[in-house]
């Protein structure tokens, strides 16, 4: 199910607004600030993705006119991803068509209760996934 959903969504995206899902993601990620910026460690560990990797798929990003990159003012290792004006207007015009997307294949399918059901389990194996000491001592249910 979630190789299928992935499928559409990314499809949907590609198709209707030209993105990729990483690209939606720094996009998003980045409106979601204030200032539209970030620190590039910030967004790699948002993302759940290497420095390296993120940096690779931001240079195809400034390409396009959709991020630009600052140094870090207080660390001059460091650097600050930007949203630009394209980028702004890239995330504003393919939200509505993704957020669609996503209660077309996955949301509107669900009757309340299994909606509530989806958001308890999902953040069971969140919280399960993001902290290896839970992982350690939480017991495990019977099969």
């Amino acid at each position: 199910m979630r190789r299928l959903l992935d499928l559409e969504l990314a499809r949907q995206l590609t198709q209707d607004a030209g993105l990729s899902e990483p690209d939606y993601d720094v996009l998003s990620d980045l409106s979601e600030t204030p200032r539209g910026r970030l620190r590039l460690s910030e967004l790699a560990d948002r993302m759940l993705w290497s420095r390296s990797r993120l940096s690779h798929h931001l240079t195809r990003m400034q390409q396009r006119g959709l991020v630009t990159r600052e140094e870090c003012a207080d660390d001059a290792r460091g650097s600050v991803v930007v949203l630009t004006t394209a980028g702004r207007q890239a995330i504003e015009s393919a939200a509505p068509g993704h957020v669609a997307a996503v209660r077309r294949h996955l949301i509107d399918l669900l009757t309340p209760a299994e909606v509530d059901a989806l958001g308890a389990l999902s953040h069971r194996v969140v919280d399960h996934l993001a902290d290896p000491d839970l992982r350690a001592t939480r017991p495990q249910p019977e099969a």
